[in-house]
């Protein structure tokens, strides 16, 4: 008897064919551009201005600080249409930004982390109702490959934004830099206006409270067998991400070079991560979630601790390795949930997945940034790669029956 042939694989070239995913794709190149470009001159704005590692490192802590209000905030993503809401959220964006040419002295500052506090808080309502909106016109197959293709548009946006954003900064000053990012979001805004989508109901049901609501999102994520795992291992590989990013001045510090020269280590890490993202749908269909989860941590583990060594062409390739490991777990996360989340409750558990794997990241921030001052880079990159490491280890233990469920349809995993 002739064995039945395998199944073929989903084909993810209509995705470039169709007219919301390339909008889409589109939206997330531009404002990419603009956002990227912001995170490495805050920084180095700060760096300038007052000759502190440790402020310099507090303008990420600022942006990742709202993620502690992610099931809350991503509730309004499912409460209210999803397009409607991202134009509001791009013009709010782009009005804020413009306050910050009004900063040039340390005494300013205020504003400047102000400003990057709400731009965190934005974007986490942001990327609820975006990833809730793509999950209901992309086909659930192809949602690896689309995320993996946003994701290559997002990193891949460190192989020129933050070289740009240095050369503007050292040229007009970090003001330049914050209109420039302004006008990526009204650029989006106009995108997003061509969007053509079918959007679901709002669920806004009388009988439940908002906290009622909150909490939705987390009690499906801790009851899906699935989902679990993944979100607890991203969690704690980007609590390591958090700390290992605080240390990134000093890492260019031990190198011997300017603070600008962390536009160069985040352009390599950019190509990793564009790298990454074009293989994540056909490596999550090969390896499945936890192992191809697993790859990418212990690959970002190991770069991390060999940073220690102050060499520039060590820390150019552990700086790509980062890129191509560390999206690996944040592709499987998202995609998972997608597939197995109801569309009327997806917003708020995208966000609570989200604050579940970015939450760590300030307390990563925060401790990196407390560190490094009294301790040395040398002690703590070893140690920290060393940790980071064993984080892989769970999802490498019987994937198979972990991965069983993969191919199967939302409706499947959760026919309720």
């Amino acid at each position: 008897m002739t064995p039945p042939k395998p199944p073929k694989p989903p084909n993810p070239r209509p995705l470039l064919h169709d007219h919301n995913a390339r909008l889409y794709l589109t939206v997330v190149i531009v404002s990419g551009f603009g956002t990227s470009a912001l995170w490495l001159a805050s920084g180095v704005w700060v760096k300038d201005l007052t000759g502190s590692n440790s402020l310099a490192a507090l303008c990420m802590l600022a942006m990742w600080t709202p993620t502690l209000a992610g099931p809350a905030l991503g509730t309004l993503a499912d409460r209210s249409r999803r397009k409607p809401l991202l134009i509001a959220a791009n013009l709010l964006l782009a009005t804020l930004l413009l306050t910050l040419t009004t900063v040039d002295a340390p005494a300013d500052l205020w504003l400047l982390f102000t400003v990057l506090f709400v731009y965190g808080a934005t974007g986490i309502v942001h990327d609820a109702a975006e990833s809730a909106l793509v999950a209901t016109a992309v086909d659930h197959t192809l949602l690896g490959d689309f995320n993996g293709l946003r994701m290559s548009a997002t990193e891949g946006m460190k192989l020129l934004a933050p070289l740009a954003g240095a050369g503007l900064y050292a040229t007009y000053g970090g003001p330049a830099v914050a209109a420039l990012d302004a006008a990526t979001f009204l650029i989006a805004v106009g995108l997003y206006t061509r969007l053509r989508v079918h959007e679901p109901r709002p669920d806004r049901r009388p009988t439940l409270t908002w906290r009622a609501q909150t909490t939705e999102g987390a009690r499906h994520l801790w009851r899906h067998p699935r989902l679990r795992p993944l979100v607890l291992a991203g969690g704690t590989t980007m609590l390591f991400a958090g700390l290992n990013g605080a240390l990134i001045y000093a890492v260019v510090d031990a190198l011997g070079h300017a603070p600008a020269y962390t536009g160069v280590l985040y352009a390599v890490q950019g190509a990793g991560s564009l790298t990454a993202g074009l293989l994540s749908g056909p490596a999550l269909r090969r390896f499945g979630e936890r192992r191809f989860a697993a790859y990418g941590i212990a690959l970002t583990a190991v770069a991390a601790g060999l940073r220690a060594i102050p060499a520039d062409p060590l820390a150019l390739a552990c700086s790509a390795a980062i890129g191509l490991g560390l999206p690996c777990v944040l592709v499987t996360v998202l995609t998972a949930v997608q597939r197995d989340t109801p569309p009327t409750l997806l917003g708020r558990t995208i966000a609570t997945a989200n604050t579940l794997v970015f939450a760590p990241n300030v307390l990563g921030l925060a401790a990196g940034a407390a560190l490094i001052e009294p301790l040395g880079l040398r002690p703590l990159l070893p140690i920290l790669g060393a940790a980071w490491l064993a984080t892989a280890l769970p999802l490498l233990h019987n994937p198979a029956s972990a991965d069983r469920t993969a191919s199967r349809s939302a409706s499947d995993a959760n026919p309720a």
